[in-house]
């Protein structure tokens, strides 16, 4: 019996590894300019849809913007997209995000998120650290009734700030909360 539970347990974990690994996160082949584009349509894209989102990009020290994150589960789970690092209107790094998981889930998803850095002191630690988690002290913002992004005072004074959108799938709710940020090279 144990080592049919063992077994169980090593074919959902090739299933899910193999699955989050086909499962294209659409940003396409590697190259700088093609996460470029899917940054700045994916920032257009919350602008239109999330109005206090601009006055977040105005105040922030940076953010990074990753355009689709692919997240799948079945018993185990992961998740992977690639983004870039934006301080102004310039790119200046590009980092892949990705998570892990265990536990009863099932299904897949996709989003986009985008940390805001509110602090030059939170943007230098992240910038500086070889593999950033996002942690308990992440922030979200919250969308009310689908339109209006409320960033209430407490949360604006955050160091960093997670504005989570555009979720699609058969699978509820997301956190970045465990996800790990490493700089790449596209």
């Amino acid at each position: 019996m144990k080592s049919s539970i063992s077994r169980r347990g090593f074919a959902l974990g090739v299933f899910s590894s193999t699955t989050l690994a086909a499962c294209g996160n659409g940003i396409g082949g590697p190259g700088a300019a093609t996460i470029d584009a899917r940054v700045d349509s994916t920032l257009n894209f919350m602008y239109e849809n999330y109005t206090g989102t601009r006055d977040l990009s105005e105040r922030a020290a940076g953010m990074l913007v990753m355009p689709l994150v692919t997240e799948v589960g079945l018993g185990l789970g992961g998740s992977y997209g690639r983004g870039a690092l934006r301080i102004g209107q310039s790119t200046v790094d590009y980092y892949s995000a990705a998570s892990g998981s265990a536990g009863l889930q099932i299904g897949a998803q996709q989003y986009s998120h985008v940390l805001f850095f509110m602090t030059q002191s939170a943007l230098l630690e992240f910038r500086q650290s070889p593999g950033w988690a996002a942690g308990a002290d992440v922030e979200y913002a919250v969308s009310d009734q689908g339109q209006m992004l409320r960033a209430e005072t407490t949360t604006s004074l955050s160091p960093v700030i997670a504005v989570v959108f555009a979720q699609t799938g058969l699978r509820l709710g997301a956190t970045l909360e465990g996800t790990k940020y490493t700089r790449i090279i596209p």
